[in-house]
């Protein structure tokens, strides 16, 4: 509504709109996209060398008419942004002072110093138009009308302003909580899915995994004790054989929803045939390899590394060749619009080697729910034993009936020929750790790495969020 009190940027959503439309519907050919994305990557460069003190000083080195010709090919020339420059350069990374944003977010802080994320009105149009897009077509496959329930941080963060305002474009109820908080808590959470009717959930996989198991512990089942249609899951990584698990737990679809950020905002989200696309008229990605070279096509055109993205978009605080720290694999969408698809595999800092062999969070997850059924949770531990890595999977069946029914010999075999090492299941209950995920890391919250004998800090962070969770 704040656009009728401005109509300058009634206009702009407008126009955002309009383009982002022709985009979804085949209209922007490659050579166009090309020609926007360059003249936009120029625009913001120029942005921001006039208006962030954080870039002025890293692009000194290069002329304003330098800058003025740039080209996607060219962008690689110029220094990464990187999380470390974040949190030390704080408020002199943002374009805007903070009095001209419409809102403040920051990151968790949980795995490091806390950075601010302003974020104006013309971040959120474009952010959310490209949502609202995405999400018009899974909505509707699942019914003309929902109940949401957004069940996702509030304070200093974004997740319930995005989906408030995408849900009311698409016209459906939203119901804002937040079961961690001391003002809702789980059972009120779950009181509130049964007694509004929600039809469709917003929240982390640890959350529909942390709810699930509250209501079986009570002796309810999430299939039969809900109107839940379907599920979009956003925050963690989430392999598609973990995402079906979560289905037939609860009984609904289930997509990843999209891959963001507080400091990077959208960079890809989910369409009707369930894959995470790019949204190129917003961002410019790349991918790199640890010597920050960018990758060349593989296999099948698919490019793996770390992702790198630049903003089109001259918002509050926008980012040039961020390094979002984040390993991806990136592939041509098989359908007719110039995006790509992107799969998130698992966070640089989260890189494991079994075997000698670096392995990505992915591909251990997928790996395993490829073999498992009825399994509400699981955690892994990596020791080593004489000389030899070994991982014990921690499985916790739905109920008794569904444990008996796990095939140890099969996950073990699946562990063994992908990884090189042995493999031990064990079957009990989970602690609140593997809740944790979204606010510290995947692997923080799913594997104990024993190998080395020491608590790697991150671990330590979730522990301290699980203990506070647990006697809250």
């Amino acid at each position: 509504m704040f656009t009728l009190f401005r109509p300058e940027l009634g206009e702009y959503a407008q126009q955002v709109i309009a383009e982002h439309r022709r985009y979804y519907a085949g209209g922007i050919p490659a050579p166009e996209l090309q020609s926007l994305q360059t003249e936009r990557i120029r625009a913001t460069l120029r942005y921001v060398r006039q208006n962030s003190p954080f870039y002025r000083r890293l692009l000194r080195d290069h002329s304003a008419e330098a800058l003025a010709g740039v080209t996607t090919e060219s962008l690689q020339e110029l220094p990464f942004t990187t999380k470390d420059d974040l949190r030390a350069e704080l408020f002199d990374v943002p374009s805007q002072p903070l009095d001209k944003a419409w809102t403040f977010y920051e990151t968790t802080g949980t795995t490091g110093r806390a950075t601010p994320c302003p974020r104006d009105e013309r971040d959120s149009i474009v952010n959310n138009t490209a949502l609202t897009l995405s999400y018009e077509d899974i909505f509707r496959q699942h019914g003309d009308r929902h109940v949401v329930a957004v069940l996702g941080p509030t304070e200093l963060h974004s997740t319930g302003d995005t989906f408030g305002d995408v849900l009311r474009n698409l016209g459906h109820t939203v119901v804002k909580m937040w079961p961690h908080s001391p003002v809702v808590g789980i059972p009120r959470a779950l009181t509130l899915l049964a007694e509004l009717g929600v039809t469709a959930v917003v929240c982390t996989p640890g959350m529909a995994i942390t709810l699930a198991k509250e209501l079986r512990r009570s002796g309810a089942d999430p299939k039969s004790a809900f109107q839940i249609r379907l599920m979009l899951a956003l925050g963690e990584l989430a392999a598609p054989a973990m995402l079906q698990q979560l289905g037939e737990l609860w009984g609904c679809a289930v997509y990843n929803c999209m891959y963001a950020s507080q400091e990077s905002s959208i960079l890809a989200s989910c369409r009707a045939d369930g894959l995470l696309h790019t949204v190129p008229l917003n961002n410019f990605y790349e991918v790199v390899d640890d010597l920050g070279r960018r990758v060349a096509p593989g296999p099948g055109a698919v490019r793996e590394g770390e992702l790198v993205i630049s903003h089109l978009y001259q918002g509050a605080k926008p980012l040039i060749r961020y390094r979002t720290g984040d390993m991806v694999r990136l592939a041509p969408s098989a359908d007719s619009t110039t995006s790509q698809v992107l799969r998130p595999i698992g966070r640089v800092r989260d890189a494991l080697h079994l075997a000698g062999r670096p392995v990505c969070a992915f591909d251990i997850e997928e790996t395993l729910f490829l073999h498992i059924r009825g399994v509400i949770d699981y955690r892994l531990v990596i020791e080593q034993r004489e000389g030899a890595d070994v991982v014990v999977v921690h499985l916790e069946p739905v109920d008794e009936a569904a444990g008996e029914q796990i095939d140890r010999v099969a996950i073990a075999a699946a562990v063994r020929a992908e990884f090189g090492v042995d493999c031990e299941i064990e079957l009990g209950r989970m602690d609140a750790i593997t809740g944790t995920g979204a606010m510290v890391s995947w692997k923080a919250a799913r594997i104990h790495d024993r190998r080395d004998g020491e608590i790697e800090p991150e671990r330590l962070a979730a522990l301290a969020i699980a203990s506070a969770r647990s006697s809250a």
